[in-house]
């Protein structure tokens, strides 16, 4: 965990980031292909699911990038400190909540036994809203918070600077 979190954090981070973003971008790209141009929700792939379908209706597909995100977020919270490492957390403990919210739906794909009968797969929330609508909204709201801590983690006061073993840092604040 040392090279994640010390003097390559940066790196790790920016990695981190990217593809959380391309990720982010694919529900983004759902979302105005169901809302601005009107596509069926079935036809609303986003970028990598036009080539590829396949992607948007494997379980394996959401649960790894849902698992990804959570190692993510735990192997680089150790590089955080102070304000940073509390907006790092925030975001961890939304994403052990949309973790285990795809760990239900591989599951239920897994052993055909879908929650209360239902025809498919479905997690704890999508009893109350709409699959695609709740998923843009973990994401954005993992999201937030991480790029909150980047940002404070960029931008430490004293006494979190001095605590920092990275050099992610840029400038005082």
């Amino acid at each position: 965990m040392t090279i994640v979190n010390g003097p390559q954090h940066r790196t790790w981070l920016n990695v981190f980031l990217v593809i959380v973003i391309a990720h982010w971008a694919e529900h983004v790209a759902q979302a105005v292909q169901i809302y601005v141009l009107g596509w069926p929700t079935p036809q609303a792939r986003g970028v990598l699911g036009l080539p590829f379908p396949w992607l948007v209706t494997s379980e394996w597909m959401h649960y790894g990038y849902a698992l990804f995100m959570l190692i993510g977020l735990v192997m680089l919270r150790k590089g955080f400190t102070g304000r940073a490492r509390t907006w790092w957390n925030i975001s961890l403990g939304i994403q052990v909540w949309h973790h285990f919210e795809h760990l239900l739906l591989l599951l239920q794909a897994l052993t055909g036994n879908n929650l209360a009968g239902r025809p498919v797969p479905t997690s704890v929330l999508q009893f109350f809203f709409p699959r695609v609508e709740l998923h843009l909204f973990y994401n954005a709201v993992v999201f937030a918070p991480m790029v909150v801590a980047m940002l404070l983690h960029r931008r430490p006061n004293e006494s979190e600077r001095s605590a920092m073993a990275c050099g992610c840092a840029t400038a005082h604040a």
